[in-house]
Order: C-alpha cells, then sequence, then structure tokens
C-alpha cells in the first residue's frame, strides 16, 4: 500500500533506497522543511560551513568510495555557491546529486526574496539537472538523477525543488524501473574494434598506455594491470588516473604532461602506438597539440562519444565502459593470431631499454636542504608515512604537483584533486568528505596557504564532527605557482601574490579544541609529521618551506611536451 507522506519525507525515503547514508549540506529558509524531516531520520548530516564546501565535501565522499555524493543547499545564494562544486565534479566525471531549494512555486519568476534561477544556471555546469514542479514527479527525479549520476561518464546532477514541493502531501510509491528514452549508453564496445585493437598491439613495437581518471571511475583497475602486463608496455596516467596502476608497479613509468616526467613525455612523443584509456587528451597533458605523439597511431577508449575524436582524432575509435573493453582485450591479446612476431619482441625490449635510459636520465628526484625545508621533502615525508596506501587530498597549485610527482598510491581511489577546474580550497572540505566515507584510513589534506585559507572555515566541521583529518600546510608565503609564472614568464613582476598574516597554526587549531604547530626547520619535519599521525584527532601542521621554490619538470605554455625545462635559466659569467 502506497504511505501518504511530505515532499521532504518523500525524497528521505528515495535517498534511503539510494543507499546514501551521508548529506553534506548548509540548510536555509527554504529548506526548513527538509531539515524538520532529517530531525526524526536516521539520516546523517554533516554541516559543512560553506555550500561550496558541501559539494567538494560529496566529491571526496564520491571520489574515494565510488559511490555517488550528497550535497544540499538553499535557495538564491546557497544555490550559487554550489556552483563552483558541480562544474568541479562536471569537469573531473565525480558523481554527485546535488538537492537545492527554491522559493514558492507561485513565487518563481517573481523575483522573491532569495531567488535565482538556480535551473538555469546549472544547465551548462551539471551533466543534468531538473526544476520539479509536482510533489508526484519528485520519486522519479530522485532515482533518475542517481542513476544519471552513476552511469556512463558519471557526473553531478542538480535537483532543484520548491518549498511547497517538500510541503506537499502525497501517496508515496516505490520507482522500480528507469525510463529514459533520450539517454543511451553503450558500454560494451564493438568486438570488431576490440580486434582490431588487439592486432594493432600485437603489431606495435613502440606501445605505450595512457591512462586517465575513466579507469577509477569504472573501477578498471584490476582489468588495466592484466592487461598492461599481458602487453608488458610502459604505461603513464594522467593527473586524474594515478592510482589506476600502482605507482610502485613495474610498468608504470609516471605521470606525463605539463610537470610529468621527461621519461613519461618523451615515451609520449616517440612512441608508435598510444593506447588511450578513460582520458580526453586534456591540454596539460599533450602540450602543443600538433606536435603531441607525432609518430604514433592511436587507439582511444572512452565511455563518453564526445571525447572521441574531441582533441586528437584517433586511428581506432572504440566508445565503451573501459572496464568491460580491458577485460576483452586482455582476453583478444590472449589469442595466437594477437601474439606479437619475433621482430616486434626485439623492438619492444629496445623500447623498454629507451624508456628506462630517459628514467635515468632525469629521475624525478625531491629536493632536500639542511637548512631550509624544500616543499618536496615534506612530500616525500607524507609518501614515506603514508607508504602509499593513505588518501591524499590535494589542494591546487604547486604543491598539487609534488604530491603527483612524489606520492605512491598503490590502488585507485587514494588521491583526491581537483584536476579540470583546478579549484582552490578543494583539498580539506573534500578530506572531510573522504574522512567520513572512510572513518577508519589514514586521511591527510595537504593544502597551500592560499587555497587553505580560502576553505579555513571547514576546520570547524572537522573540529565539530571529530574527523582524524592530517591537515598539511605547505606554506611558501606565496600563491605558488603564479608566482614561479610570474617570475619565469613576466620578467618577476610579482603582483598580488605575496600571502601576508597567515594565521599562528598552534592557537587556530586551539581554538578550535585540537592540536597545531607551525615547523620551520628540517630537523622538525618528522617528528611532526609523525606527531600528527598519531594523534587520534585532527591535527594542522603549519610547515614553512624554501619560498622561491618551483615545479620542474616544467612544459612552458604553447611548448611540445618534449620541450621541458628542468630548472631556472643557468648563469652564463661572461668574460671580461
Amino acid at each position: 500500500m502506497a504511505t501518504l507522506m511530505s515532499g521532504a519525507k518523500m525524497l528521505l525515503e528515495c535517498l534511503a533506497r539510494e543507499d546514501v547514508d551521508c548529506i553534506f549540506g548548509y540548510p536555509g529558509g527554504v529548506t526548513l522543511p527538509l531539515y524538520d524531516a532529517i530531525y526524526e531520520s536516521p539520516m546523517r548530516h554533516v554541516l559543512v560551513r560553506h555550500e561550496e564546501n558541501a559539494c567538494f565535501a560529496a566529491e571526496g565522499y564520491a571520489r574515494s568510495t565510488g559511490r555517488t555524493g550528497v550535497c544540499c543547499a538553499t535557495s538564491g545564494p546557497g544555490a550559487t555557491n554550489l556552483v563552483t562544486g558541480l562544474v568541479n565534479a562536471l569537469m573531473d566525471s565525480i558523481p554527485v546529486v546535488a538537492i537545492t531549494g527554491q522559493v514558492h512555486s507561485k513565487l518563481i519568476g517573481s523575483d522573491a526574496f532569495q531567488e535565482a534561477d538556480t535551473f538555469g544556471l546549472t544547465r551548462s555546469g551539471t551533466k543534468h539537472n531538473y526544476l520539479v514542479k509536482s510533489i508526484h514527479d519528485l520519486p522519479r527525479v530522485v532515482h533518475e538523477a542517481f542513476y544519471i549520476a552513476n552511469s556512463g561518464r558519471p557526473g553531478p546532477v542538480l535537483i532543484d525543488i520548491p518549498k511547497d514541493v517538500f510541503q506537499a502531501q502525497a501517496h508515496y510509491t516505490p520507482v522500480t524501473t528507469i525510463h529514459l528514452p533520450g539517454y543511451k549508453l553503450s558500454l560494451d564496445g564493438h568486438t570488431g574494434q576490440i580486434r582490431r585493437a588487439s592486432q594493432m598491439i600485437a603489431e606495435s613495437k613502440q606501445p605505450l598506455f595512457y591512462i586517465g581518471g575513466g579507469a577509477i571511475s569504472s573501477g578498471a583497475s584490476e582489468e588495466l594491470i592484466q592487461l598492461v602486463e599481458k602487453v608488458d608496455a610502459p604505461a603513464v596516467c594522467t593527473l586524474m588516473g594515478l592510482g589506476a596502476i600502482p605507482t610502485t608497479h613495474p610498468n608504470f613509468v609516471s605521470m606525463p604532461g605539463m610537470h610529468g616526467s621527461y621519461a613519461a613525455n618523451m615515451a609520449m612523443t616517440e612512441c608508435d602506438l598510444l593506447i588511450a584509456l578513460g582520458t580526453r587528451f586534456d591540454d596539460r597533458v599533450t602540450g602543443r597539440l600538433s606536435a603531441f605523439a607525432p609518430h604514433a597511431k592511436v587507439i582511444h577508449v572512452d565511455v563518453d562519444p564526445s571525447e572521441i575524436g574531441k582533441n586528437r582524432a584517433p586511428d581506432l575509435p572504440i566508445v565503451g565502459d573501459l572496464k568491460r573493453v580491458s577485460a576483452k582485450l586482455f582476453k583478444f591479446a590472449g589469442e595466437p593470431e594477437n601474439q606479437p612476431e619475433a621482430d616486434v619482441i626485439e623492438a619492444r625490449r629496445a623500447w623498454w631499454k629507451q624508456v628506462r635510459g630517459w628514467q635515468r636520465q632525469h629521475p624525478l628526484v625531491p629536493a632536500i636542504d639542511d637548512t631550509v625545508i624544500k616543499p618536496q621533502h615534506v612530500i616525500a615525508e607524507i609518501d614515506r608515512i603514508s607508504a602509499g596506501n593513505a588518501i591524499v587530498s590535494s589542494d591546487v597549485g604547486q604543491h598539487q604537483m609534488w604530491l603527483a610527482q612524489f606520492v605512491r598510491f598503490n590502488a585507485p581511489r587514494l588521491w583526491l584533486t581537483s584536476g579540470g577546474l583546478g579549484s582552490m580550497g578543494f583539498g580539506l572540505p573534500s578530506a572531510v568528505g573522504a574522512q567520513t566515507a572512510n572513518p577508519d584510513k589514514l586521511v591527510f589534506a595537504v593544502v597551500g596557504d592560499g587555497g587553505f585559507q580560502m576553505s579555513i572555515p571547514e576546520l570547524s566541521t572537522v573540529a565539530s564532527n571529530g574527523l582524524p583529518v592530517k591537515i598539511v600546510v605547505i606554506n611558501n608565503g606565496y600563491l605558488g605557482m603564479v608566482r614561479q609564472w610570474q617570475t619565469m614568464f613576466y620578467n618577476n613582476r610579482l603582483s598580488a601574490v605575496t600571502l601576508e598574516c597567515f594565521p599562528d597554526a598552534g592557537k587556530l587549531a586551539a581554538a578550535y579544541g585540537f592540536k597545531g604547530r607551525t615547523i620551520s626547520r628540517p630537523d622538525e619535519l618528522a617528528p611532526a609529521l609523525q606527531e600528527a599521525v598519531d594523534e587520534p584527532g585532527p591535527y594542522l601542521l603549519n610547515v614553512m618551506v624554501d619560498p622561491d621554490e618551483n615545479v620542474y619538470p616544467m612544459v612552458p605554455a604553447g611548448a611540445a611536451i618534449s620541450e621541458m625545462v628542468f630548472g631556472p635559466p643557468q648563469r652564463v659569467a661572461v668574460p671580461k
């Protein structure tokens, strides 16, 4: 028998049926009916201190678990504050369902108090969005939203609900089927194309696997490892793909791109077959597109057909779920007709020798100094303590690139970062979401002094929920990456990049009821990090690092990825 309930309770019932156990949100006037229903509901609600951070926290939850994250905000400014987080989730293909309140249906379009056109504002910033006009549509909309968010190429879906829909009463009937005639998914991949891809791989003398964030989204790590080992080719993972193959795996080279390694970038430049899996040929990876992988044929596998050929035309496109396609590629690679010939095997030995040579020629080695803490030294110590098994949530900037270069990730969903949008302030709230979802895991929030101050109110969320997040501030007194560009390309004209008046970390943490400290000497680093990890609750460690350190290698804007800069220009003595 259908049960009579309010729209607010109906929403909570739908969320429970989607196995949602936590909402990250901030209440307001038009969402009061929902929060009144939450009062007597077993649903956990984590009160963040800014709506943007509610979306970032939902992303951290989703990125670390593979489940759909849920966030909630009120109408007007609450909803508009979600927009950055929604676009962030869209660009990184993260499944999030955002619930926003809207003014009474009769007031929509009248410029009512705290009214904003949330539906119109978020059309281009979400995978899909809804404005619910009737309580009778609510169950269908909620279940469709979760299906869309977590199927195919994942992404954020927004549901805008007027206050009168929250308050209305109707009989709730469970939704058992999803019917979306215009939403077609091609998941298995074309068998003929996959067979042809297997043949191309068998014939390739210098193959390279180019693995992106789609490998994480599709849960394809196990299948990819088997495929890479079967082919025995080098593999690189993009910023979003790190962890898809363990960074300790012998076939893993490193991250490619603007701050990728010499070996990864040269391998992409010299390969004769680029096997692109769940990646979108982002400009930060390709550099000057006309010079990218100039000798290579390209196999491109992606679940989103709009990505195929968007930036680089593939020689062989395959639209499908990467987990399923990788399993088929592995199967076909084992067939007799797809075994490489003797000359190919010999050429691949030489290819591996070349790749190993590039690794030795310009290795990624963290800088360590006896007199000043180098930021790379901090990252190396975090890597030592985490041993490739901690969740590391990063903010955006120089420290983000050093983390990608030097931290090992032995499994997927340990590395959380804002890749496509590059949203400062992401690191701490994302760690809140990850720690909420993984209470027994060690979670680091590694942030810059700039991004940290954008999300500093979430220290209250950390403290009030007893989340044992280890917050490490890489403090160089600058907006570091902006300063690096100004130093290198704007004649060192440092404009609006100096950060002054950073708070005392010990006093700041103590104000929220947990421990913290500031360090500035290299000999303090290892003991301080160990103290933070041993502390059962949260910890704020502010590390004063060399303010002039830059991230290398670096590919300048407009250059080919083989045209890397490995350090500051060397002064040449001019004869008198």
